[in-house]
């Protein structure tokens, strides 16, 4: 039984001006062309209920106070930050040409940002406003990934593979000195940012140690990729370490820059393991280190000492038969050095726990089924704890409140949609920016004690007069488990009749860490499938079991069997479309990227009477041609799941294709690398079956810029020409 939630129709009989479809061009460049109004750079003050942000053209800082009613007031100038920069550094050709989105106060009267290779403080005295620019450091031009110290005295970067630090002298310190080909110092790309890595080194609170990774990738194979820029192609190597083969060795290691003494943390072996969560005590004089197994179905939460890194103690473990999935650091109660914030999804969901450094479970903060997807922070008082939950079946993001003590929560926005909100210092007043299927985008002030709202913007719809939208319906159907709910979105052709019948395009992902159906502006659309839609096209997507946002069950059942509950789920999609009168059932295709593209492939073999057409991007066609830290959580390795790896190859399915399959590819794709097309091509060949095939030479795993409006162009033109 299909569940209508909600729908959007803005169709020219409804206006009155004179309207267009989108171009191919739009595609790409229209989520900017068209982006809702907005407010960039909302940020509340240190430590006063006092928000500032940028005007759209991001050339004004300006400020709104709860004493004055949230009156506008300006702030600063772009003209008067480029003047205050170019006072210190003395060079006319600098220019700044927006004044920076990502700031951040980091007191009552000073914000710090970073252009390119330097840091800033700009110093804003509010009353009567004054303004300065202090340069706090300025690395080399081809440095990257810099890291500052809280006092702003010292930056660590990489050059290279290796890390430098400058301090605030101008004085330069070369960390590391590897030479070696495979040896990487300080680098994110470290586990390949699985388990939630986004950063390779960590500064002490104290500012006098660097805590960084230290990768050995020697041993992992390399990969050779063709490169076609000189008259004879040359090789790239890169390290890919594929599922069931040997994987990069990982240190951590601490810098003293006191002493310029070095001090390896003692996580001793196994050397093929994953260090995550890495955080640093209050104190500087611990350090916490996720250390999950291989197999990543053991986690230990340990305790190192910094000073000699040895291990002090194992807080807690946490085990699966499945996987387990570190994704974020500790977070320490400010004012309270021996408590800290855990999130897991060990009980069902993403939740956080509070416990104490002896290792003691203090509290759960868990609250009914809510994900918790951005962690917001502290009250002032820090009684109280602030985060983003998915809410509705994960249709909606809601800020929620958690007492630390009791563990009581409450939901503070309660506006059906998708919200990114913050609390003020004071904990009084809530600003809010949300969006959902009717409303592009609206940013409020709550007041909590009172309810009341003050609207701050409130966006027109930026199509009317332009392009004439498409209808956009969200529905609700079951899983194939017969009680699961599922969210999926259709898109509908404009001037939809009823009455007549029209070619299909599903466009669908499918993997973990995606969500592509959400209550938010458009209901998470993308612009080419409303392209298709305005050429006559129903469009349909469905975020089946595997997906994110909806829970611990709601992911595991892909255990070993990557596609097949996915593509379980997309047949239920398949049979509700096919029990709409207005569907051509001969005439449905089918596009995915990546994990879609192997759905689409795996849709157009194992179940091939279905599509007609399809076209798979980037698509994975054997796992054991992936990397070790994503293929693995989900399969284990070719020789623990032998059985598991033969039902989701597509190798050994291609003399079952039917129908007319495209597979595009990226020709330097360093994540699904280009075998896996190349494999099934050559299968394809041996199986008699024909298959078009194009490469973008010069693009990794997704195509950008100019040539994706060709790419769109293309697949386009191969839906129009086999279903229209």
């Amino acid at each position: 039984m299909k569940k209508i939630l909600f729908a959007i129709l803005l169709s020219s009989t409804t206006l009155v001006y004179a309207q267009r479809g989108f171009s191919i061009e739009e595609t790409v460049f229209g989520p900017s062309k068209y982006a809702p109004n907005n407010l960039p750079g909302l940020k509340w003050t240190k430590n006063e209920d006092i928000f500032t942000y940028l005007d759209e053209n991001r050339q004004n800082l300006l400020s709104r106070n709860s004493k004055y009613n949230w009156e506008v007031k300006h702030l600063a100038t772009l003209s008067d930050l480029q003047s205050a920069v170019k006072n210190i550094i003395h060079d006319d050709k600098v220019e700044i040409n927006y004044f920076p989105y990502q700031y951040e106060w980091t007191s009552n009267n000073t914000i710090t940002f970073s252009m390119p290779t330097a840091m800033w403080v700009y110093k804003i005295d509010f009353d009567p406003i004054t303004k300065k620019a202090q340069l706090i450091n300025k690395a080399e031009s081809k440095s990257r990934n810099l890291e500052y110290t809280t006092n702003n005295n010292k930056t660590a970067y990489l050059k290279g593979n290796n890390i430098e630090i400058l301090t605030k002298d101008g004085q330069k310190i070369q960390v590391t000195k590897d030479t070696v080909d495979g040896i990487v110092n300080g680098s994110d790309q470290t586990h390949r940012q699985e388990f939630g890595i986004n950063k390779g080194m960590w500064w002490s609170p104290n500012n006098q140690n660097l805590l960084f990774y230290k990768k050995d990738e020697t041993m992992v194979s390399k990969y050779p990729i063709p490169q076609w820029d000189t008259r004879v192609a040359t090789i790239k190597d890169i390290r890919y370490p594929m599922a069931g083969m040997k994987s990069e060795e990982v240190k951590l290691i601490i810098y003293n820059t006191l002493t310029n003494t070095y001090t390896t943390v003692q996580t001793n072996e196994p050397k093929e393991q994953y260090l995550t969560m890495v955080t640093w005590d209050p104190s500087s004089e611990y350090a916490y280190v996720g250390v999950l197994n291989r197999g990543q179905d053991h986690l230990k939460l340990n305790k190192y000492n910094a000073k000699n890194g040895q291990y002090v103690n194992t807080l807690f473990e946490e085990t699966s038969t499945t996987w387990v999935e570190p994704q974020h650091p500790l977070i320490f109660i400010p004012n309270s050095p021996n408590l800290f914030l855990y999130q897991t999804d060990r009980d069902g969901f993403n939740h956080l726990y509070l416990y104490n450094t002896d290792g003691k479970l203090v509290k759960d903060l868990g609250y009914k089924d809510i994900v918790v997807k951005d962690f917001k922070g502290f009250n002032t008082s820090f009684t109280k704890a602030y985060y983003i939950g998915s809410a509705n079946n994960a249709l909606e993001r809601h800020l929620y409140e958690v007492n630390l003590k009791s563990g009581a929560t409450k939901q503070l926005t309660t506006a059906k949609g998708t919200h990114n909100a913050n609390i003020s210092p004071s904990g009084r007043y809530i600003l809010d920016q949300y969006s959902n299927l009717n409303t592009p985008n609206k940013i409020q002030i709550i007041d909590t004690k009172t309810n009341k709202e003050t609207i701050l913007l409130d966006a027109p719809n930026p199509f009317t007069g332009k392009v004439d939208l498409p209808k956009i319906e969200l529905i609700e159907l079951v899983s194939a488990d017969g009680h699961t709910p599922l969210n999926g979105r259709i898109t509908y052709p404009p001037n939809f009749d009823p009455t007549k019948t029209y070619p299909v395009m599903v466009y669908l992902y499918g993997g973990s860490h995606a969500q592509l159906v959400q209550d938010k502006w458009l209901g998470g659309v993308g612009y080419f499938d409303m392209y298709m839609a305005q050429k006559g096209y129903i469009v349909f997507t469905l975020d089946n079991r595997g997906s994110d946002s909806r829970g611990r069950d709601f992911t595991r059942v892909t255990h070993r069997q990557l596609g097949e509950a996915e593509m379980a789920d997309q047949l239920v999609g398949v049979e509700y479309l096919k029990s709409l009168p207005y569907i051509d059932k001969d005439k449905m295709g089918i596009f995915g990227w990546s994990f879609g593209g192997y759905m689409a492939t795996s849709l157009m073999t194992k179940h091939n009477d279905i599509f007609n057409t399809a076209v798979a991007g980037g698509p994975v066609m054997d796992w054991k041609f992936y990397e070790i830290m994503y293929g693995e959580r989900y399969m284990d390795t070719p020789e623990e799941n032998p059985e598991g790896y033969h039902k989701t190859s597509l190798l050994n399915k291609a003399d079952q294709l039917k129908g007319n399959l495209l597979i595009i590819h990226g020709a330097q794709d360093p994540v699904v690398l280009q075998q896996h097309s190349m494999e099934f091509v050559e299968q394809a060949i041996k199986a008699g079956k024909q298959v078009d095939y194009f490469l973008y030479p010069t693009h990794e795993h997704n195509v950008s810029g100019k040539d994706r409006i060709h790419m769109y162009e293309k697949i386009a033109k191969y839906f129009d020409i086999h279903l229209k």
